[in-house]
């Protein structure tokens, strides 16, 4: 039976604390899966609605972007997937009534699990300038403020429009198409905030910011390094890809931080024997200390030139340049230096060696952990040194894995979400619209929110997502974004974002992956690309959540029509009635995309992108080859009676999306407001288990952040290091404290002191 969303937000006072599991999924996973999605959509829609999932003739999930096989099981969803799918299939509703008796101010003082779990919203809403709460609006006069504000704008660069990687490519097309003939790239993403410093990476090293690998390519390969990354959690149909190379004699050495569940032993849900005994899936556990993944990877480097026929001097002498600077600077490094980095002993590094020099194919798979630090670009760029040593790019079983997290971020960027475009790009849409895009380039997030907060920008348009929620330096965020003239949300549900609103602020609500979109050219579907290039159809099945939604593309033509008149020639209505049409216009402006529509057509499984790289070593940088790099190793140093925290989520957690106050993998129960620290750490700082401390954050210029009220868990992590929850914990991380060259926010990486709270 559907049950009714929460009246008051739940207390989180005192977390339930038990020892972290071993092992992840089986029948927990499926019993918990089963009870939030019977408590969201009742029983009956659950199983018409998950049966669908990742299906060919079903739609794309709209967590996370890990791929399908050809073949696919009847259950083709993760515990989280199914989680994300309730969410937004929920029987729950969030009418009109529910704004006039909720004002902002009341709002403001909730928290995201709750927003998230009041449902669907139904009608456009408007806050009126002066107003204490949102009020339905009309969307012709939703459309008209739009309007009415971006036209007064003295300057196209002083709006901003955020996608999220929930967005469609055609949605995206259309979002990146209309901000150019309006005249900026003003087009932050969520990429800018998680692999940016991969895209940044990679497209230096080896000529395209993607992983070059394939499923199959995982199946086959002889050794896995899983770095930064908790596939338990945020990527969970991941064990089943690790599971299967392990079975086919692969070995997996994971690197991190903090010991994850999933790479511990995996109980497949989908066969018996995995659901009695599981699968033991790490061979080789590296406890590194945050930010240390660029030391460990130089060193290796070191001690494969030194290991007689180690590298693949064909491969190098052919298809790459730099080496001979790259192995000057690698020689270099030292044992020390690597030990203190790191915190790891020097026979786990030797054992790693042999995995290494025992494999023929190896894959590097990464995420957040190696992206969110200031030095992050050149950690990748170390973790492509390593591969291109041995000729493990554009080879079977090998390559660069970067593990996207949301369903269709890779897809945005693709499709031109980018504040800083190629002039190619720009070239054939302006050919095929004969319109004029800017040069100059954008602001990226963190930019936005400086120029928000500087005066620079006045309108704030997000194509879904949570800005407020996802971005650093909280207090400094929520500010820039109440000094806008109008906020825009377009949203199937309730977050923070809509309670932290500019002097005006539209809702627009918008159709889910789940919902069927039927157009004046009949019923339509979107398309989506996965984390390793492959794009393939989205199609909803169940009744949109109200009569009063629109599509996003839909959205977005009819924001171009009110914004743009009689001034431009794109066909926008066509493109909202059949979006065919777009990816007609799609198959002409993005390389890869040629024939769209008929691809789709002959194949429901969709169709793999070029990659230069993977497909025949071709390496489309300035060299022409693929670019080893020299950069000095960089690692955090953390001064004395301090910890470097890193902010992670929960296993009851999506991006910023909260559904539940468990993360039982972990052993907490019924609280976010924890903070994991070694016991030996604990103890030197004064701290016993349950005890309550403020985390403060320090930052170069003398400032400091607080987050109150967080109870101390001892916890296995490495040495010198913390963890907690996010977004409570994005407040300690300061909005200058970002990666170099990529300006991904440093989430990884923030030194806080422990404070005794006032809590305690």
């Amino acid at each position: 039976m559907v049950s009714k969303p929460p009246v008051g937000d739940p207390v989180q006072d005192a977390p339930q604390v038990t020892p972290p599991q071993h092992a992840a999924a089986g029948l927990p996973a499926i019993g918990h899966t089963l009870r939030i999605a019977q408590e969201q959509m009742g029983l009956r829609r659950t199983a018409r609605t998950l049966l669908k999932v990742n299906q060919k003739d079903g739609f794309d999930c709209p967590g996370c972007a890990w791929p399908e096989e050809d073949k696919r099981h009847v259950a083709e969803f993760c515990e989280n997937g199914a989680k994300a799918v309730a969410e937004e299939a929920t029987l729950r509703r969030v009418t009109p009534e529910f704004f006039a008796a909720h004002p902002l101010a009341d709002l403001a003082t909730r928290s995201g699990y709750w927003l998230g779990q009041q449902g669907r919203i139904t009608e456009p809403m408007l806050l009126p300038e002066g107003g204490d709460r949102y009020e339905p609006v009309t969307w012709e006069r939703a459309f008209a403020i739009l309007a009415e504000e971006l036209r007064a704008l003295a300057s196209p660069d002083e709006a901003l429009f955020y996608t999220s990687g929930r967005t469609s490519n055609e949605a995206a097309f259309l979002l990146q198409l209309f901000a150019r003939e309006f005249g900026t790239n003003n087009l932050p993403d969520c990429s800018n905030m998680c692999h940016e410093s991969s895209g940044s990476a990679l497209t230096e090293t080896i000529g395209i910011g993607k992983g070059s690998v394939s499923l199959e390519d995982l199946h086959r390969a002889d050794l896995i390094i899983v770095a930064g990354q908790n596939p338990g959690t945020n990527h969970p149909r991941m064990l089943s890809a690790l599971e299967k190379a392990k079975a086919g004699g692969a070995r997996i050495i994971s690197v991190n931080p903090l010991p994850e569940a999933g790479l511990e032993r995996f109980k497949n849900p989908q066969t018996p024997r995995g659901m009695l005994r599981g699968a033991a899936l790490n061979d080789l556990f590296l406890q590194i200390r945050i930010g240390g993944d660029q030391a460990l990877f130089r060193l290796l480097n070191k001690l494969v030139l030194e290991t007689a026929g180690a590298v693949d001097e064909e491969f190098v002498r052919e298809h790459t340049h730099g080496y001979e600077e790259f192995a000057a600077a690698a020689r270099e490094a030292d044992w020390d230096e690597t030990l203190a980095a790191t915190g790891l002993e020097r026979s786990e590094i030797e054992r790693a060696l042999e995995l290494v020099l025992a494999s023929e194919r190896t894959v590097v798979c990464w995420a957040m952990g190696l992206t969110q630090h200031k030095h992050s670009v050149p950690t990748i760029r170390e973790v492509v040194n390593f591969l291109l040593l041995r000729g493990n790019i554009g080879r079977p079983g090998a390559g660069v894995c970067p593990v996207r997290g949301h369903s269709n971020v890779q897809g945005d960027r693709t499709m031109g979400i980018f504040e800083r475009p190629a002039p190619a790009f720009l070239d054939a849409l302006d050919k095929e619209f004969g319109i004029v895009s800017p040069r100059h380039h954008g602001f990226d997030v963190v930019r936005s929110i400086q120029a928000l907060r500087d005066g620079e920008a006045k309108v704030f348009f997000a194509m879904g997502g949570n800005f407020v929620g996802a971005t650093p330096d909280t207090e400094v965020t929520e500010a820039a974004m109440r000094r806008a003239r109008l906020t825009v949300h377009v949203s199937t549900k309730l977050n923070r974002s809509h309670a932290v609103a500019g002097t005006r602020a539209l809702i627009l609500p918008t159709l889910g992956r789940t919902d069927k979109d039927v157009q004046a050219g009949g019923r339509q579907f979107v398309t989506v690309e996965d984390s390793m290039s492959q794009v393939h159809a989205s199609r909803g099945n169940l009744p949109p959540a109200s009569p009063h939604l629109l599509s996003e593309p839909a959205i977005v033509a009819r924001m171009a029509r009110a914004v743009l008149g009689d001034g431009s020639a794109t066909p926008w209505e066509e493109f909202e009635a059949d979006y065919a049409a777009i990816r007609d216009r799609i198959a002409r402006v993005v390389p890869g995309f040629e024939d769209f529509n008929a691809r789709l057509a002959a194949d429901a499984g969709g169709f793999r992108l070029p990659h230069g790289p993977r497909d025949e070593r071709r390496f489309p940088t300035k060299t022409g080859k693929a670019n080893f790099t020299a950069a000095p190793v960089e690692y955090p140093r953390v001064p004395e009676g301090r910890l470097l925290l890193q902010t992670l989520r929960s296993h009851d957690q999506y991006n910023t999306t909260i559904y539940g106050l468990d993360d039982r993998y972990r052993g907490i129960r019924g609280g976010r407001r924890v903070v994991l620290v070694h016991p030996e750490d604990a103890a030197a700082l004064g701290f016993a288990d349950g005890s309550y401390a403020d985390l403060v954050s320090e930052w170069t210029d003398g400032s400091e952040r607080r987050a109150p009220g967080f109870r101390v868990v001892h916890y296995p992590t490495s040495r010198g290091c913390a963890a907690a929850y996010y977004p409570e914990t994005n407040v300690l991380v300061p909005l200058e404290s970002t990666a170099d060259v990529s300006n991904t926010p440093a989430s990884k990486s923030v030194i806080v002191r422990l404070e005794e709270s006032a809590s305690a």
